[in-house]
């Protein structure tokens, strides 16, 4: 796990919303989905949002066979955020593990996302930012995995991919449930993930 920073100077931004982060004008990650513009650039996350991490989940050689000869290239699944409530999953392909690690970082970036985080357990009520604010339900695949509010001081009871990508949003404590094959990393941490963009979605 490391950190990753661009130094603004290096970054020539190309798109609308980069050259408004670029030159200020744009400061938060609040404002720049506010501006409706779409965020291509990862250099974008990295000058709005401090202190990111990021963890490989999983490195996979996948081989295709050609007219020259048999092709490898490397397949990496990354998550990316700072522990405190913004979250980023992404994909990345490369001849090589370094490179395929690289676009997966960048992949992630552009895929970030600011979850909602509170004390919804009836145990609890410490009225802190520890947990899911209520349970929610992601899928992808086979995979169906249920986040449920869990007092302070429960930890994560969760597998261990499930548990890094709640660790990097800044999930403390939760309960889960899960269906289907979570053996298959890719599909366990997208379930996740989309389970933690739904923390967001105002429950009626």
């Amino acid at each position: 796990m490391k950190k990753q920073r661009y130094e603004a100077e290096e970054w020539i931004p190309r798109t609308r919303l980069g050259k408004l982060v670029y030159e200020g004008q744009v400061t938060t990650f609040d404002e720049a989905m506010g501006s409706g513009l779409p965020i291509k650039e990862p250099q974008i996350i990295d000058m709005l949002i401090p202190g990111l991490e990021d963890e490989v989940l999983d490195i996979n050689m996948v081989q295709r066979m050609t007219d020259s000869g048999r092709r490898v290239k490397f397949r990496t699944t990354v998550i990316v955020g700072n522990k405190d409530g913004y979250l980023g999953l992404g994909q990345g392909k490369g001849v090589q593990v370094g490179g395929a690690i690289k676009k997966g970082i960048e992949d992630a970036k552009l895929n970030m996302i600011k979850i909602k985080r509170g004390c919804g357990s009836w145990e609890c009520g410490c009225g802190q930012v520890h947990t899911v604010p209520f349970e929610v339900l992601g899928e992808s695949g086979s995979v169906r995995i249920f986040l449920i509010p869990a007092p302070r001081g429960l930890g994560l009871a969760a597998g261990d991919t499930a548990r890094k990508v709640m660790e990097m949003a800044g999930i403390r404590d939760v309960w889960t449930r899960t269906e289907g094959s979570t053996r298959t990393t890719l599909n366990f941490a997208k379930a996740t993930y989309n389970a933690l963009c739904s923390t967001v979605t105002v429950r009626s």
